[in-house]
């Protein structure tokens, strides 16, 4: 028997993770975190619950990854803290990946792979990398052949008959294992609900160049720093047009580094970049700024300039590109961005404007069904995305032609069984996920985000009081100091200070040699005094001195 077990990515976009079990050993393809909402204050990332994983260590035999982006490998480290296993992957997203680990100290297993050149794992698993076309290099898909049958996991794809590499998503090998007999096909959901086809990376170099063309003051591009594809493009475009590229955000400089030192970049030189400190005294019209921060965060190089930071001004001469889509949660941010860049005076193009500015880096409806009618598979199971985009994927394995019965809609923690060529639900594994600090070292628990939520939504008032140790007098407070109250809020002090001390005076001398009932009775002074004046009711934290 052959279990199938989604870990995360079956229900949000991000934390992508599944293992493949058989006969006591277990094949775990990415580990995947997600970005927290906004709200989570002091949450760097989200990584999924590793429960099942560290019960079951010993079982564990291998780790295979996608590619290189943050929702495919960006949770390993924390992983691998506790569990060490090999780690296969292509040479790019190793590179992606031992920067991860660096980051955070952790060392690693890892061991480099090629597409068709299948290897084992375990006893029971060979493994076998498929290429596919994505926005990062090196992307693949992954074909495991267990002793039940074949199952493919495409990983992100798109269908693109001319990639900036010349590299395009080998059909061919699922053709030649659709012939074979799948057991099951594991598919990007993505872009399930789009009807049109996914749009080549080749229409944005275009549109890039015409754009460009007349450009008479700076170019700025802002984009993903991991769509090394695109990158590519336009460095080579800056070439052409003989602008001097100056990177602008940590990991657009870094990203540009190491595809460089990997030799993903041919024909790239240092002569292109110039450092931002210098990028003030170069002609506008020579120049083309490469900005993180298509998304509005708020410390990325886009922000910035929007901001008016840094040595650079943007003028009316100036073209300012997003190159990516909001993604969703973010739109309005991303229009406070470009608010922001056209009152700098620039020319603000964005896909709403310009479709050709952007293209998605997974396949469509009608590339999805061209994968379902190529494999042709025994069963079914939608991965990567949200519900209703597994739901839209699996109506177009329905209209394929698939039996319902061996179409499995799944979501995360799942325990999905498949005998004798059928599959079905069988239980669940603990799953969930786990919020960090991408530094820290422990999780941030529901209690102390709620703790944090009404931090940043009531503000906190510290009150001191001294008392004289030998008669248990009160001797000088409360004295308020505040964070986070509003201006009216914050005049109110004084008068809150004078009520509190009343109530707190209500407390017998006796009952003040007790330092925690001191603490507490000061608290409760402080809120029944603030109640008077307010309705928000702040965190108090008692400073109590006893002299």
């Amino acid at each position: 028997m052959l279990h199938v077990i989604p870990l995360g990515g079956l229900g949000e976009i991000g934390l992508n993770a599944m293992v493949i079990a058989c006969r006591g050993e277990m094949l775990l393809i990415d580990c995947g975190l997600m970005f927290p909402p906004v709200g989570n204050q002091g949450v760097d990332v989200i990584v999924p619950d590793f429960t099942h994983l560290r019960k079951n260590a010993s079982l564990l035999k291998g780790i295979v990854l996608t590619h290189g982006h943050e929702d495919h490998i960006g949770a390993l480290p924390f992983l691998l803290n506790e569990v060490k296993v090999p780690v296969y992957a292509t040479r790019f997203t190793l590179g992606m990946l031992r920067h991860r680990l660096h980051e955070l100290g952790v060392e690693a297993d890892l061991r480099e792979i090629e597409p068709r050149h299948p290897f084992p794992v375990g006893n029971h698993f060979t493994v076998e990398a498929c290429r596919v076309t994505h926005t990062v290099p090196d992307a693949v898909g992954y074909i495991v052949r267990t002793p039940e049958g074949p199952v493919i996991h495409t990983g992100d794809f798109k269908l693109d008959p001319d990639p900036i590499d010349g590299l395009r998503t080998d059909l061919e090998r699922w053709g030649e294992l659709g012939d074979e007999g799948v057991l099951c096909l594991l598919s990007d959901s993505t872009n399930s609900e789009r009807t049109h086809e996914t749009g080549s990376e080749r229409d944005v170099e275009r549109t890039f160049e015409r754009l460009f063309r007349d450009v008479k003051g700076r170019i700025v591009v802002g984009m993903f720093a991991s769509n090394l594809h695109r990158v590519r493009h336009v460095l080579e475009l800056a070439q052409k047009l003989e602008r001097s590229v100056v990177p602008l955000g940590r990991s657009m400089m870094r990203n540009i580094e190491m595809a460089r030192e990997l030799g993903y970049l041919p024909g790239v030189t240092d002569s292109l970049f110039v450092p931002l400190e210098h990028a003030a005294v170069l002609p506008p019209e020579r120049t083309l700024v490469l900005a993180t921060g298509s998304q509005a965060e708020p410390r990325a190089g886009l922000s910035q300039l929007a901001a008016g930071e840094g040595p650079l001004r943007l003028g009316p001469d100036d073209l300012v590109v997003l190159s990516a889509r909001a993604i969703p949660g973010n739109e309005r941010a991303v229009s406070g961005l470009i608010d922001q860049l056209l009152w700098r005076g620039a020319r603000v193009v964005y896909p709403e404007l310009e479709p050709g500015v952007h293209v998605s880096g997974h396949a469509s409806q009608p590339q999805q069904r061209r994968v379902l009618e190529l494999v042709r598979p025994k069963n079914f199971v939608p991965i990567h995305g949200e519900y209703h985009h597994l739901h839209r994927h699996l109506t177009t394995a329905r209209e394929c032609g698939l039996a319902p019965e061996r179409l499995l809609l799944a979501q995360d923690g799942d325990l999905l069984a498949f005998e004798e060529g059928r599959g079905h639900f069988a239980g669940s594994v603990p799953t969930g996920r786990i919020y960090r600090d991408r530094f820290g070292q422990g999780q941030v628990t529901p209690e102390v985000l709620q703790e944090r939520t009404r931090l940043a939504e009531t503000g906190i008032i510290v009150a001191a009081l001294v008392i004289e140790r030998a008669s248990l007098n009160v001797l000088t407070g409360p004295q308020l100091t505040s964070q986070g109250l509003n201006l009216d809020e914050q005049v109110l002090l004084a008068r809150v200070a004078e009520d509190a001390r009343g109530f707190f005076l209500e407390m017998s001398r006796e009952l003040r040699g007790d330092d925690a009932r001191v603490r507490e009775e000061l608290v409760k002074a402080v809120r029944r005094a603030f109640r008077l004046h307010s309705t928000k009711r702040p965190v108090v934290v008692p400073m109590v001195l006893k002299v």
